[in-house]
């Protein structure tokens, strides 16, 4: 730390309890002086020798007050008085970062120019100011938190703004130049420990990290720390993830439990105060922030009740970078049920927005039209965020109270991604039906259409079906999948049973849940279907044979399920505690 001596002379300032100061001298105090609640009995002649404004307070005393003068709204107080007082003493003062800025303002109210005296005060700390204190990263930041309760005396002066100019000009230099200082909580590389086995023995000076200084300023309050983030924004030196990685640190060190998704501490106020400042000085640029972080952020904004339009804004932004999201991060909670769907609903519907625009730009774009690596990014990332509602689909509908609309519209919004397939959306259907057993006959028929049988795996046909929660009508087109599966191998398949004889069936009686005999004989169907494609080295011989004896069981098997539903009607589900496996 920088600091600066004046004077020779030695201290003789003594107090008499809290509120007395005097000069031990021989010569006897000719003026009183009221600072707050503190008196300084001192001599006129060292005060008025370098002080314009005392000059002017001792000229307007009249008889009854006498040689006392009252000083109420000198900035630092009684200690900055004292520092100044001891000045005009000659006695000696030291000063540094923590007292400076207070002995500037206190100073400038005693008007302590060199019109009064050559080499006064303020003269004097303005060298220092500008040779030492400036010029230090640490120090800058010191006075920066002083200059708080020095208001509005720092910022006429320009104290405040000074700090800030020297704190982003240091953070956009070239860290090949920085050779200060700073805190840095980074783990240490092997070589730094010297546990590297390829390590020579030399040890290199280590590069200066981009956001060596991003720990330092989490020490200021939220509103000089937005000051000195902006000001290092407007600079346009620092890239847009070294802003991030700033905001990421200053939010995990000054929120409570924000690293646990929680929000601690009973000051809501200045929580709430602090999370809205973080959602404004976000950067702009897509990727600067990850979205891990920006979902935690609109968890506390959620809590903290902050402002509609932050926590908007903060959605769009999360939208853009919905596919590096995971399912945990979207588990937020809601008063009603376990997570809070509309908000993640909300964040799938502006990243489908957010992909709508960036398409209609494209096209715009002649010069990219052509160019389909941008397009081949969107289709990935559709797909990734496809999975990643699969995913949380099935995590939601264990929740009981979790009405069926908001699943539903949510596996609706991303029915268009592509996905390779289906089989997590399966396992979310397959999971809500089993925590949902009073579901009507046109709910299940409802919840299923969202899937699409031709695209399960092969695993996940053959859950579905041994699955008794399913209606008939999809166990029946997982089975015909598996027909057009193999037709497409090249194998001959049968066709199904006429239509006339499906006719006299009811759509109640597809939409029912089948029975155990017919779960058992669509089980069989289907490992005879798999026959054909695991036996890709038999001759061609013995496919048409395989062949033939599938047509056989195939017609069988519907005619049989066509006759049991004739006879029994409706069939009323049964809950299995099963589930379904990707």
């Amino acid at each position: 730390m920088k600091f600066m001596k004046l004077g020779s002379k030695p201290d003789s300032f003594q107090a008499d309890g809290d509120n007395i100061r005097y000069v031990a001298t021989e010569l006897a105090t000719d003026v009183v002086v009221n600072v707050g609640d503190v008196k300084s009995y001192l001599h006129k002649f060292p005060l008025l020798s370098k002080s314009e404004h005392l000059q002017k307070l001792v000229a307007s005393t009249n008889d009854e007050n006498g040689d006392e003068i009252l000083i109420q709204e000198i900035p630092g107080g009684p200690a900055a008085f004292e520092i100044c007082a001891k000045f005009c003493y000659g006695m000696a003062v030291t000063l540094n970062a923590y007292n400076v800025a207070a002995a500037r303002c206190a100073a400038e109210y005693l008007e302590m120019y060199e019109s009064v005296e050559k080499g006064n005060l303020v003269y004097k700390i303005d060298i220092f100011l500008n040779s030492s204190i400036f010029r230090s990263w640490k120090d800058s930041i010191i006075i920066l938190q002083t200059t708080k309760s020095l208001l509005p005396w720092a910022e006429e002066l320009k104290l405040v703004s000074r700090c800030l100019d020297s704190i982003a000009s240091k953070a956009c230099m070239d860290t090949n130049m920085v050779e200060w200082s700073y805190t840095y909580s980074r783990k240490k590389l092997p070589s730094e420990n010297g546990k590297d086995p390829l390590w020579n023995g030399v040890r290199k000076p280590q590069a200066v990290p981009r956001d060596w200084w991003v720990e330092d300023l989490c020490e200021l309050q939220i509103d000089l720390y937005k000051r000195a983030i902006t000001t290092i924004i407007k600079k346009g030196r620092v890239s847009s993830d070294v802003i991030g990685e700033a905001l990421i640190a200053y939010t995990l060190r000054r929120l409570p439990g924000f690293s646990k998704g929680i929000v601690l501490g009973s000051d809501v106020t200045k929580h709430r105060s602090l999370a809205e400042t973080i959602v404004g000085l976000l950067p702009a640029e897509k990727g600067s922030v990850p979205c891990g972080f920006m979902l935690r952020l609109l968890r506390a904004a959620m809590l903290l009740e902050c402002e509609e339009t932050g926590r908007n804004e903060l959605m769009r932004r999360i939208g853009q970078q919905l596919d590096e999201a995971t399912v945990a991060d979207l588990l937020i909670q809601s008063p009603t049920t376990k997570c809070n769907v509309d908000i993640v609903q909300g964040l799938v519907d502006k990243f489908v927005a957010y992909e709508q625009n960036a398409r209609s730009a494209l096209l715009v774009d002649s010069d990219l039209q052509e160019n389909r690596s941008p397009k081949s990014a969107a289709d990935a990332s559709k797909a990734v965020v496809a999975k990643l509602v699969e995913g949380y689909l099935a995590e939601i509908a264990r929740d009981p109270n979790l009405p069926l609309s908001k699943f539903v519209h949510l596996a609706e919004t991303v029915s268009g991604f592509g996905r390779p397939s289906h089989d997590g959306l399966y396992r979310a259907i397959d999971m809500y039906l089993k925590e949902h057993p009073g579901m009507s006959k046109s709910e299940r028929k409802r919840i299923c259409r969202l899937m699409d049988c031709r695209r399960l795996s092969a695993d996940a046909c053959v859950h579905a079906v041994q699955n008794e929660r399913l209606p008939l009508r999809v166990v029946v087109q997982v089975l015909f999948s598996e027909q057009v599966r193999q037709a497409a191998s090249g194998v001959d398949t049968p066709e199904l049973p006429g239509s006339s004889r499906s006719t006299t069936n009811t759509e109640e009686d597809w939409d029912a849940v089948p029975t155990a005999e017919d779960i058992k004989a669509l089980k069989g169907e289907l490992a005879t279907l798999r026959l054909g494609r695991s036996g890709s080295d038999r001759d061609l011989n013995e496919k048409v044979a395989a062949s033939k004896m599938k047509g056989v069981v195939v017609s069988k098997i519907f005619s049989k399920l066509w006759s049991n539903k004739e006879r029994n009607g409706e069939i009323s589900s049964s809950d299995t505690s099963g589930s379904a496996t990707a």
